[in-house]
């Protein structure tokens, strides 16, 4: 007979705990996972009203890159928590360090997680990726015990980022809450329990054959045994407050409520109005006879018909401090309507996340939410003035929440991923003890490679294909580095060199270099081919449950692309700002304009997108009319580096600031920054609808 699940709950936290310790473990590793950062984001979207460049404030930010910076962080939570666990050379470990950590994990085992994709005259649906699926749908393939054992290990890793004096608060529903509030005993302690509080989430409905479900619960832990805690207050309601002071004090004015003066507990008489008057029964007067006496000589106690005192507690003073909150919350409805909609199916209201942030994180400290969704912990931390570190494991949930973020003014932020996602995934398919060069012989056998001689081969990443007397190299690169320029002239050089030479090479990747575009062109080489992994490989490989059944069913894809037209770079002696920053000498002004337009953008095969047949056809049509319509957001760095992408101006679909167009961004920026001497690298970077990422960078003069 199967065990239920209460049964089973001992061996699943048990387990739970297990993968959590051996993350901790991992920590002091020198291969210890690491966030690989994507672009520093300085807020900048409006081009038109004025220049990033002409703010102070953030030209003092960019230069304390090296102080705290809020972070989003796209990939799987659990890596994403075991790297700022760790910390690394450019950031110290967070451990220890959160004051208040919110998750809002999914939780119902029949959403429907597909993306809606609206481009100019269609829509799509989309499928989340196998990746996305394990966090959502798969987190259910068997039933509740496979959530449970998806949220316990991260659980733990929570408890190790918080603070001796933080919180936690965990938002459920109906379908998991009193199991996971089982878990969370097991994780931190049935004495720090603090609340179960209830939401009302929605309006009054009919649900068949029973009461209306409308609330969530939100379960509120501490981790030690002091907590950070600031009551909330809320106005109370005119008709509240004209029901319970219902009395007029004719020696003020003012209105007042007689309330008790006693409580619970034995107690002596005191005198009142010179007569000595017994508490009820099982009660004692809540003051002493000084302060009764202080009382009553400023008309503050008020006697019944029967010649009883009470406390006179007037309006005013009650109105000011506002009604405490208590633990069910009926007054924070969602928003059906305004600027705060996203559009996104669990999207949170604002204010529920304010008297949260507000109850249990002091100003200036840190919030952490590891279910991101549409951003509303983070945009709320940031207008509260909280420092904030929030990630998804879903591409469009992040591109959302970098927007919002934008949109808002946000002050800069780092945008990260997990460095090695795809070794850590390898680790679970293939076991723990598995090799790089085990994930490369799997990659070249789905590819229809045979592996080279090992004398010739022996990192085991080689592999030949010849068919109609033409002989293919192939190289499946590393999935713990970027396949950039170095990788490409390397397979090269194996091509023209390697026992006497091939037809021509295919290089296979998992994670590019953003330039890589631009590097395929300037080598401009038609016997190399670069292709994409599918980056749900791994797991594919774990659910499909062996290597033969994804034969012939893998499709390697080629690379996306963006062009620009050629980029104008313009000195301007006079330049039209009213406050431009000093350059150069005492009174020196000079700036110049750089004008950046997109000319052309190439998704990578649609094959590799999540799509059915009909979505597919949909897409294609409008990759083959208008390109640059599948361009969610583009960002402009006029001074790449070539290590960090600083985008300091950003535009992006939804922004109708620029053009009112909210299904396409604008094709021109034209940014106004210090003039410099010699050729400026100049790189932009493009996000498409489905998340992709193109880059093109280039050094460029003086045009006049």
């Amino acid at each position: 007979m199967a065990k239920s699940l209460l049964e089973q709950l001992p061996e699943i936290v048990a387990n739970g705990r297990k993968v959590a310790e051996k993350i901790l473990e991992s920590l002091e590793n020198r291969n210890r996972i690491a966030l690989q950062n994507r672009e520093w984001v300085l807020p900048a979207k409006d081009s038109k009203a004025s220049d990033w460049i002409s703010n102070a404030s953030r030209q003092d930010a960019q230069a304390s890159e090296s102080d705290w910076h809020n972070r989003l962080i796209y990939g799987d939570n659990l890596l994403a928590m075991a790297a700022l666990l760790a910390g690394d050379t450019d950031n110290a470990s967070l451990r220890g360090k959160v004051d208040l950590i919110y998750i809002d994990p999914p939780f119902d085992s029949k959403a429907d997680y597909r993306t809606k994709v609206t481009l100019p005259g269609v829509e799509l649906e989309q499928r989340p990726t196998v990746i996305e699926q394990f966090a959502y749908s798969d987190t259910w393939s068997d039933g509740t015990a496979s959530y449970l054992a998806m949220i316990t290990p991260r659980l733990v890793l929570m408890r190790e980022l918080l603070s001796d004096t933080g919180s936690i608060y965990v938002h459920l529903d109906w379908h998991v809450g009193h199991y996971v509030k089982l878990v969370m005993d097991e994780v931190f302690g049935k004495d720090n329990f603090l609340n179960e509080i209830i939401w009302q989430r929605t309006g009054a409905h009919n649900d068949a054959g029973r009461f209306g479900i409308v609330h969530d619960v939100v379960m509120l832990y501490r981790k030690g045994e002091s907590h950070i805690f600031e009551p909330v207050y809320v106005p109370h309601s005119n008709e509240h407050l004209n029901t319970r002071f219902n009395q007029i004090d004719d020696f003020n004015g003012k209105r007042f409520f007689a309330g008790p003066i006693t409580a619970p507990g034995s107690g002596p008489s005191r005198a009142f109005q010179g007569r000595q008057i017994a508490p009820p029964k099982g009660r004692h007067w809540s003051y002493s006879q000084e302060k009764i006496d202080e009382l009553e000589a400023n008309s503050r106690i008020y006697y019944s018909n029967t010649g009883t005192p009470y406390l006179k507690q007037y309006m005013d003073e009650y109105v000011e401090q506002g009604r405490r909150v208590q633990s069910v919350w009926v007054d924070l409805l969602p928003a059906k309507t305004g600027a705060e909609l996203l559009d996104y199916a669990t999207q949170k209201p604002e204010k529920l996340l304010e008297r949260i942030i507000k109850a249990s994180c002091p100003e200036g400290g840190l919030v952490a939410d590891f279910f991101g969704g549409s951003g509303t912990t983070a945009a709320v931390a940031e207008r509260l003035g909280r420092r904030w570190v929030t990630s998804d494991l879903g591409k469009p949930a992040c591109m959302i929440m970098r927007k919002r973020l934008i949109d808002q003014n946000a002050q800069p932020f780092l945008y990260q991923a997990i460095g090695d996602y795809q070794v850590e995934a390898a680790k679970q398919s293939l076991g723990r003890d598995f090799r790089i060069g085990d994930l490369a012989q799997i990659v070249l056998s789905l590819y229809g490679a045979l592996p080279l001689p090992i004398e010739e081969n022996p990192t085991r990443a080689l592999g030949r294909v010849i068919a109609n007397g033409v002989k293919t190299l192939v190289l499946a690169d590393s999935p713990n580095k970027l396949t950039g320029l170095a990788t490409l002239k390397k397979a090269i050089a194996l091509r023209d060199g390697l026992m006497g030479g091939w037809d021509k090479v295919v290089v296979l990747g998992w994670n590019f270099d953003p330039a890589i575009a631009e590097s395929i062109n300037a080598l401009n080489d038609v016997a190399l081919e670069v292709l994409v992994i599918p980056p749900d490989l791994l797991d594919r490989l774990k659910k499909k449950g062996g290597l033969e059944k994804l034969r012939g069913s893998v499709r390697f894809a080629s690379l996306q692309y963006l062009k620009i037209a050629p980029v104008k770079r313009v000195r301007v002696e006079s330049p039209p700002h009213p406050n431009p920053l000093p350059q150069g000498g005492e009174g020196a002004t000079v700036q110049e304009t750089i004008t950046i337009t997109l000319a052309n953008y190439v998704l990578l095969s649609p094959d590799a997108i999540n799509l059915d047949e009909a979505n597919r056809s949909k897409l294609q049509a409008v990759m083959n009319a208008e390109p640059l319509a599948l361009i969610e957001y583009w960002a402009v760095d006029p001074d790449y580096d070539g290590k960090m992408f600083r985008s300091v101006w950003q535009d992006y679909r939804g922004n109708t600031d620029n053009d009112g167009d909210p299904l396409r961004v604008i094709t021109q920026a034209v940014l106004t920054v210090p003039a410099k001497t010699g050729a400026r690298r100049v790189c932009v970077r493009a996000v498409d609808v489905f998340g992709f990422e193109a880059e093109v960078s280039l050094d460029v003069a003086v045009t006049a």
